[in-house]
Parts: C-alpha cells; structure tokens; sequence
C-alpha cells in the first residue's frame, strides 16, 4: 500500500464500518448484530490464546534447533494484529481479522513479505546445531579462576607475580 493511501485508509475505514452496521443491522435487527459484534471478539480472544501458544511453541522449537524463527515470529505478529481487528467492532475488520487467522493467508502474506524482510541474529544460540557447545567468548586470554583469598587490597609479597624483574620476562 503506497504511503500516501495509508491516510485516506485510516479515514473512510470507520465509515464504511458504520455504513456496515446500518447494512446489516437493516438486514438481521439491532440485536442480532450486537450479537454478531460480541461474538467476533469472543471468537479473536479464543483464537488469539490458540493459536498465539502454537506459534509460541514452534518458535521455541525453532530457537532451540538452530534455526531462526523468522516465519513464525511473523506469523505470530499476524496474529496479533487479527486479534486486534477482531476487537475492534466492524464488519469489514472482522473479515479481515479472520483471514488473517487462516494459515493459508498468512502463508502467502509471509510469501510476500519474505523478499521485504531480513531476519538479523545477533545470538550465538541461532549460529549452532543442538547440542553443540556454545562458542567461546573473544576473551584476550584463558580464564583464571580466583579463590576469595586471592582478591585483597595491596600486593601480595608472596605472589610470583609481585616480583619485578618476573614481570619483565
């Protein structure tokens, strides 16, 4: 959608839901469409605890095998923002909140959007296959572990490392 259509969108989207409700509230009577309002965001919150935990899980398994979760991180967008169309009381963003909870549709809006979107890693745990040991750290040397007696204030007569003429080797 081109920029300058986002506005115009914004602002004929809430009138042609109230024409919605006239349309179909002439059609089926008053209640029967505040019926159909309630049951929409019934029928979001439901499907938005669903279907938000499936893609948690695949996104974990994802994570956990190496992969990055690109797909179903945005998978898991579209279905927020379905659920937020579902919520909001209209006919028109109740279809479109619905068709974004189908997979199918949101294969192809991933379709679409894939050749827009890179997916950036900045975890070691995205670069390694299960199992394998995570990557060493980019230390200036090996790691040194210290007893408590070792961190005391001033030097230690005693240390190999306080002798001057050691130091310079």
């Amino acid at each position: 959608m081109r920029q300058s259509l986002i506005p115009a969108f914004i602002l004929l989207l809430p009138l042609a839901e109230i024409a919605g409700f006239v349309v179909v509230g002439k059609a089926i009577g008053i209640w029967a469409t505040l019926g159909l309002v309630i049951l929409s965001v019934l029928v979001g919150a439901v499907l938005l605890r669903a279907q938000g935990l499936s893609i948690l899980r695949r996104m974990s398994l994802a994570s956990r095998d190496g992969g990055v979760p690109g797909r179903d991180l945005v998978h898991g967008v579209m279905v927020v923002i379905a659920a937020f169309l579902l919520l909001v009381p209209g006919f028109i963003t109740d279809i479109l909140g619905l068709l974004l909870f189908i997979p199918g549709v949101r294969d192809l809006a991933w379709k679409y959007l894939s050749r827009r979107i890179i997916v950036m890693t900045s975890s070691p745990a995205f670069n390694r296959s299960r199992g394998a040991p995570p990557e060493k750290s980019n230390g200036s040397g090996p790691v040194v572990d210290l007893h408590a007696d070792d961190f005391r204030r001033g030097p230690n007569p005693n240390s190999p490392w306080s002798d001057p003429k050691r130091l310079k080797d």
